[in-house]
This record gives structure tokens, sequence and C-alpha cells, in this order.
């Protein structure tokens, strides 16, 4: 191992993992290059428009600005992490049943905000919405669809629990 590389261990959607980086990796690269996982996508590189979103402790981040090294003794989750084998979570299901994506490069990104709004507010209404997923982009302009499905997800998640 080079000087300026450093070995890290962390949990990844539910396993303990450990992976060699360079300073300068992101949260993106790291996800990708060493773990296949290809849910968080890099986009605007300047942590706008939410692609490249996945949770580290239980916050959101842009995982294009987060460096890799910065996971070390963490518990990170990507959407590849949410789906229970080949079932998916609720939230999954109901961006599919909305058709709230055209080309998907987002759709990883608001799958996990979504999870993280409805966990805070479990029956949004429009502006709660909008508002919590300001930071989330859609070039393809799918928003109606996006509150349609944050609200059929609200309502699979209330089922579930009752």
């Amino acid at each position: 191992m080079s000087p300026a590389r450093k070995t890290i261990n962390f949990e990844l959607n539910g396993r303990k993992v450990s992976a060699e980086v360079s300073p300068h990796h992101t949260l993106v690269e790291l996800l990708q290059n060493e773990f296949n996982l290809f849910g968080a996508r890099e986009s605007c590189a300047q942590g706008m428009c939410g692609c490249c979103t996945a949770v580290v402790n239980g916050n959101a981040v842009s995982g294009c600005l987060y460096l890799a090294a910065f996971v070390d003794g963490a518990v990170v989750k990507t959407v590849e992490g949410l789906a229970d084998g080949v079932k998916l979570n609720p939230v999954q299901e109901a961006f599919i049943e909305a058709g709230a994506f055209q080309c998907g490069f987002c759709t990883s990104g608001f799958i996990l905000m979504t999870e993280k709004l409805l966990d805070l507010h479990p029956s949004p209404d429009d502006d709660q919405i909008r508002h919590y997923l300001a930071g989330n982009l859609c070039r393809c302009a799918a928003y109606p669809e996006i509150i349609k499905a944050v609200k059929l997800a609200a309502s699979k998640r209330k089922a579930i629990a009752a």
C-alpha cells in the first residue's frame, strides 16, 4: 500500500467491507470502482443535483463531494441496499408504479431522499415534498409523478405499519 492510500472499514448495505482509498477519492468513486454499485451517479460534481445521494450514518450526503476516507467506521446505505433480496421496498415500488422517472438517472437520489422525508414526515403534503426534495433535480421533469410517488410510498409504508 502506498503511503498516500488508506485502508478503510465500514458497513455497506448491511455488510462489513473494507477498501483501499486515496485521499482524493469520493464516495461515488468508491461505490462504483470498488463495489460495482452504480445507483449513486455523479452528474454535476458540485453537490447540487442529488444524483449522487448516499446515506452515511443516517444522513443523506452528496457522494460526489463526500470523501471516501470519511466513511471509515461508518454505516453507508445506497439505493441498492433498500430492497430485501428481490423484494423492493415501498418507496422503490411507488416510484415504479407512479412512473416517477423517465431516463432514471436521478431516480436513486430521489428514492433515498424520499425515504428520509417519510421518516421525518410520514404523511407529507405537496409543499413539504417539494421543499424536502428541492436538492434533487430531474432533467426529464418528472416532478408531478415524483410527488405522486412520494404520496403513494407514504400510503404503502402506513399499510405495512398497520
